[in-house]
């Protein structure tokens, strides 16, 4: 037998290429009489539009054009495209590629700056003049539906979007009847994504007109083609884009943007190719944000401490606009309860304009927050009946004997979640045993010598493999090499390597014998795109089916050809093989055989060519699991917070190649610690961002993370043919409850309850200050 590539950590295919420089990104794209755009965009949260002057920027060196809506004409005079519409949304308002009368958040778009070097754009655009009036802004998220309150968009009635209404069970009787009722508001604040790479779109319009290519630093190629194509009027076939070398996505990067709507329209308008990159502080401004939630919740417990139920109601932040629908709330209702058996949810959440950039999924979408409620809520039942957090959540958990298990909410399509397999409790017992049983000893001791150390504890269920589809064409050449296709983009996650594994095993070959072609519209006909932690478990599956169809169809051929069996055939290091003999033929030959020669009929009952396009179509989802434990050292007097030690239990199902989960689930830890403790985008009253370069707002440094140790647990699924899960948004999920969880529990002698995130130097102080007897105060 060969090589298993399944199941190893084998070394990331994309690698060399971008080691050594040889990546090809956006900002890498030359086209001859390429021009170079930068945006005019709002310094108002909220302000109507007078007047624009662009005389004297058009007249500045190296500038070929300055447009705005009204230049633009017809084509420009309608709001972006609804990505994901419901009816239940009241307003359903999106922005405009350029703004019209309007504007609605620090950095919507105004103006097109086209020049031959982007700083000539640049120095152009700020000479642009908008005479703007400014109108009140809403900010305050806590005031936003009340009578009175600004309003995000001048010409609604009200700030809200849409109420959601979600639950299952007798909350009423149950929470009238349980021993133990406890309540808390919590207060999640937003943060960015700020993956390494910022936006970038290369436009080439078709020099005959009606039809062009882009180039876009994104996470879904075919829905931009889609969404840009009906925008414009144009058939798809007329609309390419690729996305090449993507440097970080994490959710916000599949969003379709106005500069894209933007820079196709100006392309098309002008006949030239375009290039727009954005610079770090267009970041902070224009590129889509996510978390911010305030919640008022009961839990309620029985006298043994396991969890029964929970209500409470949301307010959720979505920004000036809505370019992702409600797809966030709606995620956050539907992954209630978490890993708990609860007999009841009650939850309604209210999702609200504000004028501040639009939220969108990131990484984890609204999961984080949901998950950040339940374990606030499993520690309060733990405080509160002075019971061990773990025994509260143990007590709680979903049992493996009840997989698989119907949780009595919804999905986004209606259909009821049901996980499919998994040992929540076994999961965080693993992490317990990795992590040791010293730790209250160890605890009192430090506390004994005036140091406080905690524990936290993080569980979580992600739903994964979201529907509808990915697919792959899997191709033999003539020299026996395989080329492989598909629409899943990548932005750093491995999916080369991943495929090309599962490509290898199927067909016997070596995995340097694979090639990956992926996102780009016109060499494979249809996707969907890389969110929700869904190409493993989809587009896996579809080169998995592409794949076993050429083995299947080279065996049968190669058994014809060999006048053998095809039970006897096996395929091994690139020739099908009479199995115990020396006769075989390579893969490349039977191709070359398959491709057809001019006056050779085809082989009978056989399609040409030694290749298979496959779909799988994903009718239900796949859940992924874990527990993490973070233990923390508080210096009570800076509130300095230092992370000693992190310790992950995490369940994917199979493992395609346990390296790049390992990766995947350590950058996603970081992320969470970010959120809990650095990162935090600060508006003033009046809609004006305040923390728009990293001195202000912070993001972890590799100098402060600790090493993150994982186990895992593989529970197959089920429900696809390689059993696995999604792992791309696992180690964010918990980990922001888990660190919050962990410095509370370093703070307990002061009576601190920690109800938000994230938390500064500054807030810990004062905590402990509130908490301190008077004397001790002093």
């Amino acid at each position: 037998m060969g090589v298993r590539y399944f199941g190893a950590s084998v070394r990331r295919l994309e690698d060399p290429k971008l080691i050594t420089g040889r990546g090809t990104y956006v900002d890498d794209i030359a086209i001859p009489g390429m021009l170079h755009v930068a945006f005019v965009r709002s310094p108002h949260a909220h302000a109507r539009i007078v007047s624009i002057d662009a005389e004297a920027a058009r007249g500045m060196p190296g500038v070929h054009a300055v447009l705005t809506a009204e230049d633009l004409g017809e084509a420009a005079a309608k709001p972006m495209i609804l990505p994901v519409p419901a009816p239940i949304i009241k307003q359903a308002k999106t922005q405009y590629p350029l703004a019209r009368s309007s504007v609605h958040f620090v950095g919507d778009t105004i103006a097109v700056v086209a020049a031959e070097t982007r700083a000539q754009a640049e120095d152009a655009a700020a000479m642009v003049m908008v005479d703007f009036d400014p109108l009140p802004a809403s900010v305050d998220l806590d005031r936003a539906l009340q009578p009175g309150a600004p309003l995000a968009h001048e010409d609604s009635p009200d700030n809200l979007i849409a109420t959601l209404k979600g639950g299952f069970g007798d909350a009423a009787g149950i929470f009238a009847k349980a021993p133990h009722v406890f309540r808390e508001r919590l207060e999640l604040h937003r943060g960015g994504c700020h993956s390494m790479e910022c936006r970038g779109v290369v436009v080439r319009p078709d020099p005959m007109g009606g039809r062009f290519e882009m180039w876009s630093s994104t996470q879904v190629p075919y829905m931009v083609r889609r969404y840009l194509a009906e925008y414009l009027g144009l058939e798809e076939n007329g609309v390419r884009v690729v996305a090449p070398d993507v440097g970080g996505g994490f959710g916000p990067k599949a969003v379709v943007y106005a500069e894209e709507y933007a820079l196709a329209l100006a392309a098309l308008h002008l006949k030239q190719p375009l290039k727009w990159i954005e610079d770090r502080r267009e970041h902070f401004v224009a590129t889509t944000q996510q978390r911010d939630q305030i919640w008022e919740y009961e839990v309620a417990a029985d006298a043994d401490g396991r969890m029964l139920g929970f209500r409470g109601t949301g307010l959720h932040d979505n920004g000036a606009y809505i370019p992702y629908g409600i797809v966030l709330p709606a995620t956050g209702m539907a992954s209630f309860p978490g890993p708990y058996a609860l007999d009841c949810v009650d939850v309604t959440i209210h999702s609200i304009f504000t004028n501040m950039v639009p939220n969108t999924p990131v990484r984890g979408a609204a999961r984080p927050n949901t998950c950040f409620i339940l374990e606030r809520a499993a520690d309060l039942v733990a405080r509160n009946l002075n019971m061990d957090p773990a025994e509260v959540r143990r007590r709680s958990f979903v049992k493996t004997e009840q997989m698989p298990y119907t949780t009595g909410m919804k999905a986004r399509d209606g259909s009821a979640v049901a996980y499919d397999s998994g040992d929540y409790g076994r999961c965080l017992d693993m992490a317990f045993e990795h992590y040791g049983a010293d730790f209250r000893a160890r605890q009192a001791a430090a506390r004994a010598e005036g140091r406080y150390l905690g524990l936290g504890i993080g569980s979580y269920v992600e739903d994964t493999g979201l529907a509808p589809f990915e697919g792959a064409t899997v191709r033999v050449q003539p020299d026996g090499k395989i080329h492989l296709q598909t629409g899943a983009a990548a932005q750093g996650q491995g999916h080369k390597t991943v495929f090309a594994q599962i490509c290898a095993d199927l067909l016997g070959v070596r995995i340097e014998d694979v090639t990956v072609e992926a996102a780009d519209t016109a060499a494979f006909p249809l996707g969907i795109g890389t969110v929700a932690s869904r190409v493993a478990v989809v587009g896996g599956s579809s080169v998995h089916m592409a794949a076993s169809e050429v083995r299947t169809k080279a065996i049968k051929v190669g058994a014809q050809l060999l006048e053998a069996a095809e039970a006897d055939m096996e395929l091994e290091a690139g020739f099908v093989r009479v199995a115990g003999t020396d006769r075989k033929i390579a893969l490349g030959d039977i191709a070359l055989k398959l491709n057809g020669l001019f006056g050779t009929p085809m082989m009978k009952g056989i399609e040409p060519g030694l290749a298979a396009t496959s779909y799988y179509e994903a009718r239900e989802l796949t859940f992924a699991n874990g527990s993490n434990l973070c233990e923390v050292e508080v210096d009570i007097e800076t509130g300095a917070v230092k992370i000693l030690r992190y310790v992950v239990a995490h369940d994917c199902g199979r493992l395609i190649n346990p390296m790049l989960v390992d990766g995947q689930i350590r950058g996603g830890v970081v992320h969470g610690i970010g959120n809990a403790l650095f990162e935090r985008m600060i508006y003033d009253e009046s809609g004006q961002p305040l923390t728009t370069n990293y001195g202000e707002y912070l993001l972890p440094l590799a100098t402060e993370m600790p090493r993150i140790e994982i186990v895992h647990m593989e529970s197959p699924s089920p429900r696809n043919p390689l059993g696995v899960k999604g792992a791309g948004e696992g180690g964010t999920i918990p980990a922001t409850a888990a660190v919050i969880s962990a410095v509370e529990d370093a703070l307990s002698p002061f009576g601190v309850r920690i109800t938000k995130h994230p938390i500064s130097p500054q807030d810990i102080v004062e905590m402990i200050d509130a908490g301190r007897p008077a004397e001790a105060a002093e």
